[in-house]
């Protein structure tokens, strides 16, 4: 994977990656040389992305540190609750049981703290959508050599406008992948903020709340889709 550091523009990789999540501007260019066109713009949307996830790995940073500081503190606040009324019971120590109480407690707020303020399920998410647009980089990459190698053979069908147009729409669905993931990691992220930290667990781990089916009436079976409900046969008149 080439790059040009020299030629990117501001919020690049290996520029400020501190920088929210802008978009950069559009590179406009002469398509008076197709090949070296369809390059910059795949340098472009490739740049963006790579910038995506340098994003999410540095935002990952700090929550990562502020969830382990109060994992550690919960930990600690449970042993320690736990094991001074102990030694207050075997006589070992004297009059640290209130104390134990008071570590529970602390080990309680640290817990809430994490869930409250979403440290640990946004470690994760960070995690996760810059390992996804990782692999999406990944796929564009072998995508666009595919893509080049059959432009240096030599095109075996279609013209080269057509060539054009195709690369063109890899780098279209590229873009429009990794903006839907970036959407997606948002839309978690409302929703955990609106929601509190009640159904933060179901967040964190992926899960989704069945949906409520209908049920059909007792005594009737469901028809198969595509079916309109008859009416029962009934049996002609017997002959005399």
């Amino acid at each position: 994977m080439s790059q040009q550091p020299e030629m990117q523009p501001p919020g690049q990789p290996g520029g400020d990656v501190r920088r929210d999540l802008t978009g950069t501007p559009f590179p406009l260019g002469d398509w008076g040389e197709p090949a070296e066109r369809l390059d910059e713009l795949y340098r472009w949307v490739e740049g963006n992305a790579l910038r995506t996830a340098e994003w999410y790995l540095s935002d990952r940073s700090g929550k990562r540190r502020g969830a382990r500081a109060l994992r550690f503190g919960t930990a600690a606040g449970v042993i320690a609750g736990a094991a001074l009324p102990l030694l207050d019971v075997s006589g070992v120590t004297e009059g640290t049981t209130g104390w134990g109480y008071v570590s529970l407690l602390l080990g309680a707020a640290c817990l809430a703290c994490d869930r409250y303020f979403g440290l640990t399920s946004g470690w994760m998410r960070d995690v996760a959508t810059a390992q996804a647009v990782q692999r999406r980089i990944q796929a564009l990459q072998f995508d666009w050599a595919s893509e080049s190698v059959r432009e240096v053979l030599g095109p075996t069908e279609g013209t080269a406008s057509e060539a054009a147009e195709r690369c063109l729409g890899v780098l279209r669905r590229f873009s429009e992948d990794v903006t839907e993931l970036v959407r997606a990691e948002t839309a978690d992220w409302m929703v955990e903020f609106r929601s509190g930290p009640a159904p933060l667990a179901l967040q964190s781990a992926g899960v989704v709340p069945p949906r409520p089916e209908t049920t059909p009436p007792a005594g009737r079976f469901p028809l198969p889709p595509g079916t309109r409900p008859n009416m029962p046969r009934q049996r002609p008149p017997e002959t005399r």
